[in-house]
This record gives C-alpha cells, sequence and structure tokens, in this order.
C-alpha cells in the first residue's frame, strides 16, 4: 500500500537535529585527537557526516516501507544479527581494540554487529508475541524469547561488552512486561536478573576494579578511577552557561573517548547545565512522542515494535547519562545519535524511521473515520 506522509514528522525532525549536533560535538570532541592521530581536525567529524547521510538515506526508506512487510522475516533478522555477532570470533573478520572483540572486518568498512543484535531482537520478539498474544501468559509462552534473548546477552558478554549486554537484557524485560508477561512469570525472570549482576561483576577482574574506581574514584586517580573524574571535572567546569563551544579543554587528551562514550562530558563542559539540560529536552521529547506512537498503535506487532525501539534508545541515554555522571559504574555505552560511531547512528536513524511509519498507520486509522463521518454528515446535509 503506498503510503501518504501523514506520521509524525516532528519525531524525524528532533531525531536529525540530534544526529546534526552529534556531528558538531563529535567535531568540537575529537579535533585535536584527530589531527594528533591522522594530521586532520576533521577526520572524526568527517566519518560522523558521512554516516548521517547514510542514516538519513536509510531512515526516509524505512519510513517509507510499510512496517507489515517485516512480519515472517523477523526471525531470520535476528538469526542473522546472532550469526553476525559470532562471526566477530573468526580469525581474520573480528576487530579487537583494548583488548575487546566487538568489531567485524568488511574490508571498506567495520560494524558493531551488537547494534543490530538489539533491534533485531526487538523486531523478533514483537513478532512473536503478535502472532499469538497468549504467550505472554505462560511461562511455557516466554522461554523461547528468554533462551534467545540468552543466547545474544552471552555472545555479547564474550566480546567482552558488558554494557550493550545490560541494554539488551533490560530491552527484553520491558518488551516481555508490555507484552502482558504476568507479574509472577515476570518475577522469577527478574530476581536472577539482579543476582547475575554483581555475580559477573565478580568473575571479572576488571569489571571489579571498575566498580571500586565508581566507589572511590580518588583511590586511584592515575589508574581505573582517572577517566570517571576527568568526566566530573569537564562537567563541573562547565558551570551553568559552559565555556564555549569548541572551548572545551578535556579533549585535549585529558578525557578518553571524549568523541564516544564520555561526548556528554564534553557536551556539559561546552554548553554547561543549560545548554545539556536543552539536549536532555529534546531526547525527553523524542521518547514521549515514541510512547505516544506505541499507545496508539494500529495492532500489536507495531505496538510491540514501537516499544522496543523507544527502549532500546532510552536505556541507552540513561545508562551513558548516569555513568558520565558517576552515578553508575563506568561501562562503555554511546549516547545514541550524538557519540561518534557509524553502526549505532545509522541503525538507530533506520529504527526511528520505522517508528514513523508506524506513526503514518496510527494517524491513517484516526482519518479515515473521521473523513468518513464527514461526508456522511454532508450528505446527511444534502439530502
Amino acid at each position: 500500500m503506498k503510503l501518504k506522509f501523514k506520521g509524525d514528522s516532528i519525531l524525524l525532525v528532533l531525531v536529525c537535529v540530534l544526529a546534526l549536533f552529534g556531528v558538531v560535538m563529535v567535531y568540537s570532541a575529537s579535533s585535536f585527537t584527530a589531527n594528533k592521530d591522522y594530521g586532520n581536525a576533521y577526520y572524526y567529524a568527517f566519518k560522523q557526516l558521512i554516516g548521517f547521510l547514510l542514516g538519513l538515506i536509510l531512515m526516509v526508506f524505512t519510513a517509507c516501507f510499510d512496517y507489515k512487510n517485516y512480519l515472517g522475516k523477523c526471525r531470520w533478522l535476528c538469526l542473522g544479527s546472532i550469526l553476525l555477532l559470532a562471526a566477530i570470533f573468526i580469525p581474520g573478520l573480528g576487530v579487537e581494540v583494548y583488548g575487546a572483540k566487538r568489531w567485524l572486518n568488511l574490508g571498506f568498512f567495520t560494524v558493531q554487529p551488537s547494534e543490530l543484535a538489539k533491534f533485531c531482537y526487538v523486531f523478533w520478539l514483537a513478532e512473536y508475541f503478535s502472532k499469538d498474544m497468549s504467550r505472554a501468559k505462560s511461562f511455557k509462552g516466554i522461554l523461547i524469547p528468554l533462551l534467545v534473548g540468552v543466547i545474544i546477552c552471552v555472545t555479547i558478554m564474550l566480546e567482552p561488552n558488558m554494557s550493550i549486554t545490560m541494554c539488551v537484557a533490560l530491552i527484553m524485560l520491558i518488551v516481555l512486561f508490555s507484552a502482558g508477561v504476568k507479574i509472577k512469570h515476570f518475577m522469577l525472570i527478574l530476581v536472577p536478573f539482579i543476582i547475575a549482576v554483581p555475580v559477573l561483576i565478580i568473575l571479572e577482574p576488571y569489571r571489579l576494579r571498575r566498580l571500586t574506581a565508581f566507589l572511590n574514584p580518588w583511590e586511584n586517580p592515575k589508574g581505573e578511577g582517572y577517566q570517571l573524574l576527568q568526566s566530573l571535572y569537564g562537567l563541573a567546569s562547565g558551570g551553568w552557561f559552559g565555556v564555549g563551544l569548541f572551548n572545551s579543554r578535556q579533549k585535549y587528551s585529558f578525557l578518553p573517548f571524549s568523541e564516544s562514550d564520555f561526548i556528554l562530558s564534553i557536551i556539559g563542559e561546552e554548553l554547561g547545565f543549560v545548554g545539556t539540560l536543552l539536549l536532555f529536552g529534546v531526547m525527553f521529547a523524542v521518547i514521549l512522542r515514541g510512547i505516544d506512537i506505541a499507545s496508539r498503535a494500529k495492532d500489536f506487532f507495531s505496538y510491540l515494535l514501537s516499544v522496543g525501539i523507544v527502549s532500546v534508545y532510552a536505556v541507552q541515554v540513561m545508562i551513558n547519562a548516569l555513568v558520565v555522571t558517576g552515578s553508575i559504574p563506568p561501562t562503555g555505552l554511546p549516547l545514541p545519535l550524538i557519540s561518534a560511531g557509524n553502526t549505532s547512528l545509522i541503525v538507530f536513524m533506520g529504527a526511528f524511521g520505522v517508528l514513523y511509519n508506524v506513526s503514518a498507520h496510527a494517524t491513517e486509522r484516526l482519518v479515515k473515520p473521521l473523513r468518513h463521518a464527514k461526508r456522511g454528515a454532508r450528505l446527511k446535509k444534502a439530502g
């Protein structure tokens, strides 16, 4: 069916504004490092701009592509994402950076499969429960989604990447709850999940060191506590209105990963509390519009699909903000649409295109009865 543009256009505008703002901030945060390492201050910013343009193309396509066409294909999307995650461990394909294998080398570019896996899992969950809504009401019915979720989480954990693992686990819980899982079954899932978090931290020495650094970063200010302290220095020096755009001092090799996981600290330093608050206002508006789209969804599949997409975005924003402000132990998770990273940017923009398509169908459902009612009133008046 040919769909007219009657969806939530403001959502797409907000997403594009955030993505373009991200290009600017990636340049600001990375210009010194890029010039030092590559002799080009625009190196990371140019890559981010390319990612934005590719993401824009994908977003336009998914915005026009009828979301119902995904039905029947979601299982293959999910399976494909799991195979890509497993391919990371094939010698020659997986790219190792700082002791972690999280990227696939595809020749001319690299891809981070975990960014795809989050959304593919959401698509499959939406399809699985929409085929038979009663599946959510029995523990047997939720075993398969749990098993698939555990496989994805374990594979990502082996990279290792605990931040994305936590993100996938939280998204799974949100979608299961939204699907109508019984409270007693939900608690049976939640309790082991809560127990698993400290166990996983204790099992890996580097995670335990990060926890210690979180509890008292000043104990080892030049070691494990260094990144968190530098992030807090950046936020603190920003004050109310910041030191000015492009005037960050922390980007001069003081704050590691300033253009990616800790870009929010640079934003706080340059734009201050007021600027950061405005940014969160825009991100919160995106989340609210996503929730509104989910509430007006035309069917159960589009409802769960919307919930899942919004959850991925909201969970990542929340975790990134908590890490940068020192509210939870440090973990590497980018700020969606803002942080450097083409895979994340392109996939998120594509997902928001899907969300727009859902909103367009929901609007169409509301508009058609109104048109028929007006037409009937005119005919009645004429008669």
